[in-house]
């Protein structure tokens, strides 16, 4: 094959993705912005009502309830993820037996569906905890219901974030804990002002990846309370899809779809900025 029947190749597959991508995301983005400022049911006839859903949204008071939930429960998620993980990798990274079935162990989460998984503790949390322990199951309390969505987060999506910091761990120089131990920096101290700093951009990689996934949980939600009880666990992303497609709100929903989509783009810059500037400071 010449070059110019190789370019030629190259031309048409990328041709090809950028129009799977404009079809099944662009496309699909363009018009959910065009319904957010209609009245559109999801089914029948429509009218413009401008930027009446935007103002809305900021009046209503199940909106606010589940932008509140869901803040609370990806800040306590992310904080957990990042922190277990990073003890997992200091210890996978370490010279202990069994290492490399271990890292395979722990990774079996991610590979489950996200929904699986959720059913799976859906049946823990409802039948086998409260059997052990004679009490009410999780799921059914308002209060500490969204505690067991928290858990489930976090134990499946520890393995991905693990295998980052992993990443980052084995990217610093053996020498420099030897310089480092020379001058007495061990244990807390040498993670503190070695490993750390050393590691920094993946911190940031999983830091807003972790807030971004926690911000847009959704499928152990469906699994796990469906938004209950009494609509104590119902997260941004469930109440779009929920009364989006079911309850006639689709262009209210759009709106909403729209503003979550601008509140991650910020979180997440604000996230990359403040984390970029610790990296440049070390």
């Amino acid at each position: 094959m010449n070059m110019s029947s190789r370019q030629r190749t190259f031309m048409i597959i990328t041709i090809l993705i950028l129009a799977l991508f404009f079809i099944f995301n662009t496309l699909p983005l363009i018009k959910g912005v065009i319904f957010s400022f209609t009245n559109y049911k999801g089914y029948g006839a429509y009218d413009f009502v401008g930027i009446r859903n935007y103002a809305d949204l900021f009046t209503d008071s199940r909106v606010g309830h589940s932008y509140l939930f869901t803040f609370k429960f990806a800040i306590l998620a992310t904080i957990l993820i990042n922190v277990i993980s990073l003890i997992l990798a200091l210890a996978l990274n370490a010279k202990i037996k069994f290492k490399s079935a271990l890292r395979g162990l722990y990774f079996i989460p991610n590979i489950l569906g996200a929904l699986v998984i959720g059913y799976i503790f859906n049946y823990i949390f409802t039948y086998i905890i409260p059997a052990l322990f004679h009490s009410e199951s999780i799921l059914a309390n308002a209060k500490w219901a969204w505690i067991a969505v928290v858990i489930v987060c976090v134990w499946q999506s520890v393995a991905m974030t693990t295998i980052i910091y992993i990443s980052g761990l084995q990217t610093v120089p053996s020498d420099v804990y030897e310089a480092g131990a020379l001058d007495g920096a061990t244990g807390w101290k040498q993670f503190r002002h070695l490993t750390l700093p050393l590691i920094l951009p993946f911190v940031t990689t999983n830091m807003v990846l972790s807030l971004k996934n926690s911000l847009m949980v959704f499928d152990q939600i469906v699994a796990l309370t469906q938004g209950g009880p009494a609509q104590s666990t119902e997260s941004i992303s469930f109440l779009i899809y929920n009364n989006g497609l079911s309850g006639g709100q689709f262009g209210f929903q759009s709106a909403n779809a729209v503003l979550f989509f601008v509140v991650i783009v910020i979180f997440s810059t604000l996230q990359m900025k403040f984390l970029g500037g610790k990296e440049e400071q070390l």
